[in-house]
């Protein structure tokens, strides 16, 4: 099939953040009365918002999420990434090769708040391919796993979901762009557990990258 745009997730597909904001959350998390270990919080976390899980937090903690908490954590989180992020491995020549075949129709959807998707962006080169074409689910009526995030990218760039090609590298995401009525690869790279790959697949990814040196030859002819 030959696809006339590609919508991108951010975290974890074009930068490798996940592991630098689960970091900061599991500490304050277990600063809050939370004992839980990183492998636990990535498992819960990943792919969602920390305001999604407020009634766990809570439970765990016996304290609500506050605004203060939030703020707190966006410092902090904030911080560490500006001093650590670094792309995902190949995302840049992957973006800069669909940026140049498909001219320029290419977006980034995101579950994360803007700030943040438009600061990693910057950070690791590659905000001028998305320049008015970045997409945060903290402004749709709804984030991730619901499909309005990507429904909103598809529009922005006038291509019908169904010749959108979305790249995901969570379950959470990968839900999102299939209800969006786009064809979803899964990104997971061969470091992970092979597990990651399945459960992609299972979401509804038609296929799984290891590495996104492949993605160009994905877009057909």
């Amino acid at each position: 099939m030959t696809f006339e745009a590609v919508l991108f997730d951010c975290d974890g597909v074009l930068v490798d953040s996940e592991p630098i904001t689960n970091g900061v959350l599991c500490q304050m998390l277990n600063e809050a009365g939370w004992a839980l270990s990183a492998q636990e919080c990535m498992r819960i976390f990943l792919g969602k918002t920390v305001r999604s899980e407020a009634a766990r937090i809570q439970a765990h903690t016996g304290r609500p999420l506050t605004d203060e908490w939030m703020a707190v954590f966006y410092e902090r989180r904030n911080a560490k990434l500006k001093a650590q992020l670094k792309p995902i491995a190949g995302a840049v020549a992957a973006v800069q090769a669909v940026h140049s075949l498909l001219q320029g129709r290419i977006a980034c959807a995101s579950g994360a708040d803007r700030f943040k998707v438009e600061m990693q962006l910057a950070q690791v080169g590659l905000a001028q391919y998305f320049e008015g074409r970045i997409f945060s689910g903290h402004e749709m009526p709804a984030t991730k796993p619901a499909p309005d995030v990507y429904l909103a990218a598809a529009a922005a760039l006038q291509v019908l979901p169904s010749r959108c090609l979305v790249l995901e590298d969570t379950v959470t995401g990968v839900t999102a762009g299939v209800a969006a009525g786009a064809t979803v690869i899964g990104y997971s790279p061969s470091t992970q557990s092979h597990s990651s790959a399945v459960a992609l697949r299972a979401a509804g990814a038609v296929d799984v990258l290891t590495s996104l040196a492949d993605l160009p030859a994905l877009l057909g002819d």
